[in-house]
């Protein structure tokens, strides 16, 4: 009996109306003006109810009716806002409840374009220490002594707002003929520390020093991910901007993108990535600002719409759950400025509630890619990712012993970052407070 009866049961999981349902969704997302199809393949007829000012069901704009549950249920957003889409057995037994959120209609125009990258930060980042010479057998750091660690962030100097490294010499100069010590208010992992610094001479350079390496600003080329005309706001990279000597996040001052130009490629092979040779193209004509540096790239007003676009018209977004493993096209730029759509693969796509920079895993498919760049190269990052005509995500990562497969993270996490979407934790969030 028990063997007929675990038989019974592996056959009912088997089932197509078991998979169907053990599939469907409890929470839907829509874009206004977008359509959706559920199936639950079960050969009988439910009663459904739902706000019809927000979802048609079947093209019906009435409150409760009954469908049939063997043909697909279509839903088309109405007007944006939640609702809850219930199924009844026989008008009474609860079968399932799914909650739709349809979200005001968003599109952005894709990008592909290699930009060039010039960022402050926000304050003088701690990079390194080094010893001075104060006396014939006596060498000091005053950093070191002062516990001023590598990858704090010197935000104030004696309560002056500073993130210009031209200005700390004089400052010091000063102090240290003063024989005055310098309050330092400084940002340690999100903890604000108050410390201070007794500037020494060096007996070598004839001047006074903190002991410290600093750096104010970081330079490089990445990709630009979207534009959001309505909003005016962009996005880029895929990943956040590290300082390369602590490796830790550069909080962001101010900075700007321009356009840039690839004038060659180091091709990527396994075990060594290659990278986007580039130059930064016309610089006083500045695309946009940056106004974050998050891990899924950097963020900011855009002036103008980039020149270059493969993509002159927007196009819809794809909410993570719609992405599907399969074949799927990159823009990116391998020669001058020209934006180009190359064939990938999406291979394996991440169940993710909250956001993460690897959503999926992406391989290059495209010959004439692979020929010229032997996969991802550094400075690909943020290059765009497009499934049946929506943006569902940007490259951010490669592998290193494969350079022919990488990550790539999901769209929604990026406009998130951009301040376009609002995902649905957030909205209840906000209703909650």
């Amino acid at each position: 009996m028990g063997l007929i009866l675990v038989f019974f049961v592996c056959l009912g999981c088997s089932s197509t109306p078991f998979q169907s349902f053990a599939s469907f969704p409890d929470e839907l997302r829509m874009f206004t003006g977008q359509g959706r199809q559920l199936h639950l393949s079960m050969p009988v007829h439910a009663q459904v109810t739902v706000n019809p000012e927000i979802v048609k069901v079947n093209g019906v704009a009435e409150h409760s009716f009954q469908v049939d549950l063997n043909r697909p249920i279509s839903l088309e957003s109405a007007g944006s806002g939640q609702t809850d889409l219930q199924l009844r057995l026989f008008g009474k037994i609860p079968l399932k409840t799914v909650k739709v959120n349809v979200m005001p209609d968003l599109k952005v125009i894709p990008g592909g374009q290699t930009i060039g990258v010039k960022m402050k930060s926000d304050g003088i980042m701690v990079v390194g220490h080094h010893l001075i010479q104060v006396a014939e057998n006596k060498k000091v750091s005053p950093g070191e002594e002062a516990k001023i660690m590598v990858g704090d962030l010197i935000r104030e100097i004696d309560g002056t707002y500073i993130n210009d490294v031209s200005k700390v010499a004089d400052i010091v100069k000063k102090a240290g003929e003063q024989k005055k010590p310098l309050a330092l208010k400084i940002r340690r992992n999100n903890q604000e520390i108050i410390t201070s610094i007794t500037p020494a001479y060096d007996m070598l350079d004839k001047t006074y020093r903190l002991g410290l390496y600093i750096r104010d600003s970081a330079a490089g080329v990445g990709t630009l991910t979207f534009y959001a005309p309505d909003q005016g706001v962009y996005g880029a990279l895929g990943h956040v901007i590290t300082d390369m000597d602590t490796q830790t996040p550069i909080p962001v001052g101010d900075g700007h993108i321009v356009h840039s130009n690839v004038t060659s490629i180091s091709k990527s092979q396994n075990g060594e990535p290659g990278e986007k040779r580039a130059n930064f193209f016309n610089e006083s004509k500045e695309l946009g600002n940056i106004e974050k540096n998050t891990a899924f790239g950097i963020f900011g007003k855009m002036y103008n719409a980039p020149d270059h676009a493969l993509a002159k018209e927007a196009i819809p977004v794809a909410f993570a759950e719609e992405v599907k493993e399969g074949p799927a096209h990159i823009y990116t730029v391998i020669s001058g400025q020209k934006v180009e759509k190359f064939d990938i693969e999406i291979v394996h796509v991440s169940k993710q509630e909250f956001p993460a920079t690897k959503g999926m895993v992406i391989k290059i498919t495209d010959p004439r890619l692979l020929e010229k760049t032997g996969g991802i190269v550094q400075g690909m990052s943020g290059s765009p990712i497009i499934q049946n005509g929506k943006m569902i995500g940007a490259v951010t990562h490669v592998f290193v012993n494969d350079p022919t497969s990488g990550y790539g993270c999901f769209i929604e996490w990026m406009l998130q970052d951009a301040g376009v979407v609002i995902g649905s934790n957030e909205q209840k969030n906000l209703k909650a407070g």
